[in-house]
């Protein structure tokens, strides 16, 4: 493929073989971006751990300071008497059969399932069309509870799910190219922080491989582990 001379420039920024602190790599993202709309800025966080063993299988939340950038629809899967709580705190679309039903049918124009745990039952059998789309709800993400209300404030606010895929690696979007160079590190400084609190004990040797920050079309920018380690 061509490469567009803004994207030459672009790679011309991004030193081969030099790794930047994360302040230094979320600034200089904003000055290698090269679209003409508001990227996506995402984290790939390679892990030394094994995925297939359970313990070390990482998935979790983080609470963004500064959000994501991008206005998520929330589906709250619920018994009428959670519905208002639900639409109160800003859920896009609550119900529970009907929903079922689309979900089936093929409708998944959402971002997070949030449900009760009195219907997780009742939305079993959606496991096999959710779960590889990382939307089926889950209590370790939060998106299980009877806080109904909390859990769409907190994903409306800049809550994030990761999980680690097969081959040890987290991706995550942290923000938007528009977003200043501060909430980018700060955004991203929350996100990496809170997986390392998340180490396995029975991790062994480096557990943050590597750090590679990105936004859409742009080159990737590695961040020094170490820094980010101490």
């Amino acid at each position: 493929m061509q490469l567009t001379k803004k994207r030459k420039q672009a790679n011309a920024r991004v030193q081969p073989g030099k790794t930047y602190t994360l302040q230094e790599a979320s600034a200089l993202l904003k000055e290698v971006n090269s679209t003409k709309f508001d990227a996506s800025v995402d984290l790939h966080i390679r892990l030394g751990i094994d995925p297939r063993k359970a313990d070390q299988a990482i998935r979790g939340v983080a609470v963004l300071p500064h959000g994501t950038g991008k206005t998520k629809k929330v589906l709250v899967l619920c018994n009428p008497d959670k519905e208002t709580e639900a639409k109160d705190a800003g859920a896009d679309h609550v119900g529970l059969q009907e929903y079922v039903e689309k979900i089936e049918k093929g409708w998944l124009d959402v971002d997070v399932i949030i449900a009760a745990p009195s219907v997780m039952p009742k939305i079993a059998k959606l496991g096999k069309i959710l779960g590889p789309r990382n939307l089926m709800p889950n209590p370790k993400s939060g998106t299980v509870t009877d806080n109904i209300g909390d859990a769409v404030k907190e994903v409306k606010g800049g809550k994030i799910a990761f999980r680690v895929d097969k081959q040890g690696i987290i991706h995550a979007s942290v923000g938007r190219v528009s977003f200043t160079k501060e909430k980018i590190f700060e955004n991203a400084n929350e996100l990496i922080h809170t997986i390392i609190r998340m180490k396995p004990a029975t991790a062994k040797g480096a557990y943050l491989k590597s750090v590679t920050m990105a936004s859409t079309m742009s080159p990737g920018i590695h961040v020094d582990t170490k820094t980010l380690m101490n």
